[in-house]
């Protein structure tokens, strides 16, 4: 049996803030995941209001948690805390965010892992704002873009859940960002159809 260590790193979305079930699409993914012959350990590491700055500057947190002779895996997700307007200005700037991204991609490659750490990145998804999911659009077709350059699986959320008028409804209802438990199952699901998904 493999000892499967997988840290989620990133933002709200990946904390699953919202969610009454407390999992987000994370705690689902490894809910499924668990079988006899995956013994999986599952770390969150989402903080809400983290932007790819601060996410950058918390990497460590991962490497406290891997063990070379484990199958260790890294889950990262974050954007659009980037895209928010704060004081007249972005969060973070997108030429910024761009370079976070290509240093944390550097990183996930570095592993105690004599195999290499098993990278993966969920891009962001839509809020209840049109001018901002312009910009989270554009942050994360660049986000896969860098991610498919150094080798790592993108998967895109905002494509189909900007078309789910549910998935809309139910953010639209809630706080404007963050769905509840229908809609973390459904990005749960569109990580699990994408195919780049490990089980």
């Amino acid at each position: 049996m493999s000892d499967t260590r997988i840290c989620f790193i990133g933002d709200s979305f990946v904390n699953g803030t919202g969610d009454p079930q407390m999992l987000g699409w994370a705690g689902r993914l490894c809910a499924q995941a668990q079988q006899p012959e995956h013994e999986i350990t599952y770390y969150n590491l989402g903080i809400r209001r983290n932007t790819s700055t601060d996410i950058l500057q918390r990497w460590s947190e991962i490497s406290q948690r891997q063990q070379a002779d484990c199958d260790n895996r890294i889950v990262l997700s974050c954007g659009v805390n980037d895209t928010v307007f704060e004081d007249g200005k972005l969060r973070v700037d997108f030429e910024t965010s761009i370079q976070n991204i290509q240093k944390m991609l550097v990183l996930m490659q570095d592993s105690p892992d004599p195999e290499g750490t098993k990278g993966l990145v969920i891009g962001p998804p839509p809020v209840n704002d049109d001018t901002q999911n312009q910009r989270i659009q554009t942050l994360s077709k660049s986000m896969q873009f860098e991610a498919e350059q150094a080798g790592i699986p993108f998967i895109v959320l905002f494509d189909a859940l900007v078309q789910d008028s549910a998935y809309l409804a139910e953010i639209a209802q809630n706080d404007g960002a963050h769905p509840k438990a229908n809609g973390y199952d459904k990005m749960a699901q569109l990580i699990l159809q994408s195919g780049q998904w490990w089980f």
